[in-house]
């Protein structure tokens, strides 16, 4: 009778403690879980920032692509008014 009672008290000590182990398994997941969700988000932030900065940059090199060449539109036409010029006297 003994032994039957210590049995049933090794069961009910091993079945709670696997609950309890079940317990802080689905916390330790749910926790790693947000973690993941967290540091995807933060990294998507991120990338946000870095292609708008390349968006900014990419746009000022446009218009000082731009200006340079209509800079240079306008000395190629003072360079043929000149020729011009010097063609007619």
């Amino acid at each position: 009778m003994k032994k039957i009672i210590l049995s049933l008290a090794f069961v009910a000590v091993l079945v709670s403690c696997q609950d309890k182990t079940k317990e802080k398994i689905d916390e330790a997941t749910d926790a790693v879980g947000t973690e993941i969700e967290q540091k995807v988000d933060t990294v998507a932030q991120e990338i946000d920032t870095i292609g708008q900065k390349i968006k900014t940059a990419a746009d000022t090199v446009q218009s000082k692509t731009g200006k340079a060449l209509e800079k240079g539109a306008i000395k190629l036409d003072q360079a043929a008014q000149k020729l011009k010029d010097a063609s007619t006297k």
